[in-house]
């Protein structure tokens, strides 16, 4: 769907359901939330459509060397996530505080951290793609299309870190539509070169890859595009932007060292499925790869209501609003758990038929049936902790979302101690408990800040 339509479906929708069901909480929530759930998703459509292809080639081992490339790239790049939630939050707080100097440092320094670690993951990428290879582990011919793929697939990372950066730079400053243009456009270009180069010309998993690289790129350039427009609407000025990558710099890297670290135990927590899964062979991680499409997929829609929730939150810290922040989260709370609800209900009734779609590999349909009933229980389990990121995000309250992930992750390795008995679907209920964790301590860290009276205290 092409962003104007996207967009202009998204308004349509809103004022429809606006005009009988919705207060005036869901609409702002919705008015955000909408266009990033259509955006979002075209995330992880593009994974959809990558297992889709690949899982219609002669052989599992090219789907199971994608997941292994595609573990590797989300476990470096989401490494580096800290550059969207920290512009984002800065970028929301300064929104809030009419402070056009403060919106200009929240584009600036993030850019240019985002660009220097891009460069130094491309020049670097082979030795750290035998790293990642030899902590994976398992067939080698899984582990060859990985190399394949992973070789290609980070020449794009100067682009693919600074595009965090412009979204949440953009999402900050809540320009609903140009997120929507960023996401959609990029992803729809990847999904087009992806279907071309692998199975028009026959490029297999290096087809993904370079698809991947190429919509990388263009995509930075149409973000810097928007950003440029939108800068001269938010009273930035030449010299501002000039100035702006100095001053509060400290802060800047002590909040993004807290991000990377609660990062860190994040893609730790996320790489076991796939390392621990080749280890249990690989039909295994073939389905695993099947099923986190699935998740990813929920995971992204449902952070559509997250990410309004992180510049709402921004925006009300930034002005200290403390009755904005929660008509917007009870509104988020509402709208949100119908979604997961409904998303759980698809994967009830229909995820055998979703499952075929993705791959024509019998034993892998057969496989994943097994596991289906973990696609039914997340999203109910994981919403509540995507929410609640989005809150804490938005207050820059990075060294408690870190202590959080701490306890979430602790509960993770401990859960793992069932694989023994439990197999693959001891991973599933791992996850599930790290979910849950990290809902449950981020809720009870926010409790005491509101009850305390806290929570707009100095970050």
């Amino acid at each position: 769907m092409p962003p104007g339509v996207a967009v202009c479906f998204s308004s349509l929708f809103i004022r429809l359901v606006c005009m009988a069901f919705l207060t005036s909480s869901d609409k702002a929530l919705w008015h955000l939330a909408l266009p990033m759930i259509f955006s979002n998703i075209t995330v992880p459509l593009l994974g959809l459509v990558d297992t889709a292809v690949i899982g219609h080639l002669d052989s599992p081992v090219y789907l199971g060397g994608v997941a292994v490339g595609a573990t590797a790239t989300s476990f470096l790049f989401m490494l580096l996530l800290f550059l969207r939630m920290s512009t984002t939050g800065l970028t929301a707080q300064a929104y809030g505080a009419q402070n056009p100097q403060a919106l200009a440092r929240a584009l600036v320094q993030p850019l240019l951290l985002a660009l220097g670690a891009g460069a130094l993951i491309a020049l670097l990428r082979t030795p750290i793609i035998d790293l990642a290879l030899h902590i994976v582990g398992g067939s080698e011919a899984v582990l060859e299309q990985a190399r394949r793929f992973l070789e290609i697939r980070w020449l794009s990372a100067p682009a693919s870190l600074a595009n965090l950066v412009l979204l949440g730079w953009l999402l900050g400053v809540q320009y609903a539509r140009a997120p929507v243009i960023l996401l959609v456009v990029g992803n729809i270009l990847n999904i087009v070169l992806d279907v071309w180069l692998v199975m028009g010309l026959h490029m297999n998993v290096q087809g993904a890859a370079l698809a991947t690289v190429i919509a990388e790129y263009a995509t930075l350039l149409i973000g810097l595009l928007l950003v440029r427009k939108i800068i001269k609407t938010r009273g930035i000025s030449g010299e501002m932007l000039k100035k702006a990558w100095r001053g509060n710099f400290r802060r800047l890297l002590a909040l993004n060292r807290d991000i990377m670290l609660r990062s860190l135990l994040l893609q730790l927590c996320f790489g076991a499925i796939t390392v621990l899964g080749a280890r249990l062979g690989s039909d295994i991680i073939a389905v695993n790869a099947v099923l986190m499409t699935l998740l990813t997929f929920t995971a992204y829609a449902l952070d559509g209501f997250a990410y309004a929730v992180e510049a709402h939150s921004g925006q009300a810290y930034g002005a200290r609003d403390g009755s904005q922040l929660l008509e917007v989260w009870r509104a988020a709370c509402r709208q949100s758990g119908i979604v997961a609800l409904l998303f759980s209900v698809i994967y009830l009734l229909a995820g055998e038929h979703i499952i075929a779609l993705l791959t024509s590999l019998t034993q892998i349909q057969q496989l994943a049936d097994r596991y289906l009933i973990w696609q039914v229980i997340l999203p109910l389990v994981g919403v509540w902790c995507y929410l609640l990121d989005g809150m804490f995000i938005g207050a820059t309250r990075a060294a408690e979302m870190r202590n959080s992930m701490a306890v979430a992750a602790a509960g993770f390795a401990l859960t793992l101690l069932t694989l023994p008995w439990l197999g693959n679907h001891g991973l599933w209920l791992a996850l599930t408990v790290f979910l849950a964790l990290r809902g449950l301590s981020l809720a009870a860290i926010w409790q005491r800040h509101w009850r305390n009276g806290t929570w707009f205290a100095a970050t």
